[in-house]
């Protein structure tokens, strides 16, 4: 099988977990929607936005310099895989005891009263148990173990869904008498409705720990090594991983933190900053698709690029990488964003969510920008040289700060969709023009910015004819769907470009 052709099929097998498996994930989003206001909803999406920065401090930067320390010669990838996860055990329970500890102020600085310490303890949870999970997790990737991974990664997300409806859909309607009333007596037994929102936390809680059971095998096989001579080159390579991590964090959720603070004060009439946030969060989540195709491949693509690191041929297949990867992309911006209203039917139940829908086509684009920077990050890693990845992600940090405290007061939620796109469209660009003078590769840029430019045009034509509402629209929007990707599939020819890599 050729590389692009191999390369494409674990990208499939791994999507099953990150797209298949996240799309029913997804399907939470109308559950939410329809069983919480917007501020309660807003809780939920402010306390996960600092999850995914805690979750990057948790595993600093370890899976990526797993991968790299496995392919280099001389390496054995079993003590490598001892050493690495000692690290993370003892650095994850002391991190989860430091979170127990603090719970109280931390609340109290996110600006919730007295009473919520639980949230603390049940995300301090979350974060331990995922950060255990991540070498094992890499560990199947190295192996290419893809349907291994898959399937527990979709035996978590069935966990956490059913939990999820369990607790927040079937319990408070057996209570209301809507069906199965003989059970009550049992669900007062294990329902408490008074935790409200907080059943999503400890239904991600009980998945995580299933997770971790899963895991036996690639656990209780780890030998524990803890000699800190041999991790100092590991942790030199790790450290500006997590903090471009971080940084990439700072790009990716702290629109939904600065969201609430420069908010101006009945901006959006008759709401507070809090249903801002829920709404932008929900929005945020159909954005999102593109994210679970960017999380699919880099599953497959990490180990892939370091596995070709040494060919002599891996520019040429590094740029046939990127062209698929961004053509494939495109037409999901274009099928999300052009078909926006039915999709919002689908997955955002309560009509004051569906204020936010602006921001999606911004969002989507802008994380495809983001997956292109993520395809021409490969240079800085397979060169050693993963501070220049510090230095980008950095640099996005501070736009990303700065437009949103320009644009926020101006734009609201459309502000911080704003500021997401221009950081992660100066990142991508900032990585290529780094690439060229350290790790040239032949990137048919000008072509797929060629292609992006229809990509925007079609969404336009599709926002701005005026058939919203009318019979005929869904037919148009499908229509223009079709026309963008028979026009991709006409000019690229894609089986022939496959079969001269095979």
């Amino acid at each position: 099988m050729g590389l692009a052709k191999k390369l494409a099929s674990q990208t499939a097998i791994y999507g099953v977990s990150s797209i298949v498996g996240r799309v029913v994930n997804f399907l939470l989003v109308p559950v939410y929607t329809a069983r919480f206001a917007a501020a309660e909803y807003g809780i939920v999406t402010g306390l996960f936005a600092y999850v995914s920065f805690l979750n990057v401090v948790f595993t600093y930067g370890m899976e990526t310099t797993y991968f790299r320390f496995a392919n280099r010669p001389g390496t054995d990838p079993r003590e490598l895989y001892d050493r690495s996860l000692t690290m993370l055990l003892i650095s994850s329970v002391g991190l989860t005891l430091l979170l127990l500890l603090l719970a109280r102020p931390l609340m109290g600085l996110l600006g919730l009263p007295p009473g919520h310490e639980q949230y603390a303890y049940w995300i301090a949870a979350i974060l331990g148990l995922d950060a255990l999970a991540a070498l094992p997790f890499a560990r199947l990737r190295l192996e290419n173990k893809a349907r291994k991974f898959a399937a527990i990664r979709l035996a978590n997300i069935a966990l956490n869904v059913g939990l999820n409806l369990f607790f927040i859909v079937v319990c408070p309607d057996i209570l209301a008498g809507k069906y199965l009333s003989a059970l009550q007596p049992l669900v007062r037994a294990v329902y408490n409705s008074g935790i409200g929102v907080g059943y999503v936390f400890i239904s991600n809680v009980a998945a995580s720990a299933f997770t971790l059971l899963l895991l036996g095998r690639e656990l209780t096989d780890f030998r524990f090594r803890l000699n800190l001579a041999p991790l100092r080159p590991l942790l030199k390579y790790a450290y500006p991983i997590m903090l471009m991590g971080l940084a990439g964090m700072v790009n990716e959720t702290l629109d939904r933190i600065l969201l609430p603070m420069w908010l101006p004060e009945n901006f959006y009439p008759g709401q507070s900053s809090l249903t801002a946030v829920g709404i932008y969060g929900a929005c945020y989540k159909l954005s999102i698709l593109m994210s679970l195709v960017i999380q699919a491949f880099k599953y497959a693509a990490e180990p892939f690029f370091f596995a070709q690191s040494t060919d002599q041929n891996s520019p040429r297949t590094f740029a046939l990488v990127l062209k698929w990867f961004t053509l494939c992309c495109a037409i999901l911006f274009v099928g999300v964003s052009v078909n926006l209203d039915l999709v919002a039917k689908v997955f955002l139940h309560g009509r004051e969510y569906l204020q936010g829908l602006a921001v999606v086509p911004v969002l989507l684009l802008a994380n495809l920008f983001l997956g292109v920077y993520w395809n021409l990050s490969v240079w800085f890693k397979l060169t050693d040289k993963t501070y220049y990845g510090t230095y980008i992600s950095f640099g996005g940090a501070v736009l990303t700060v700065a437009l949103n405290f320009l644009l926020i007061p101006v734009l609201g939620y459309m502000g911080s969709a704003l500021a997401t796109l221009a950081c992660y469209f100066m990142m991508a660009a900032l990585c290529w023009w780094l690439g060229e003078r350290h790790f040239p590769v032949p990137y048919p840029v000008a072509r797929l910015l060629g292609w992006l430019l229809v990509a925007v045009g079609v969404v336009a034509v599709g926002w701005y004819v005026p058939l919203s509402g009318t019979p005929g629209a869904y037919a148009f929007h499908a229509l223009l769907t079709l026309g963008f990707v028979g026009l991709v599939v006409v000019v690229e020819k894609p089986q022939r470009a496959f079969a001269r890599n095979a």
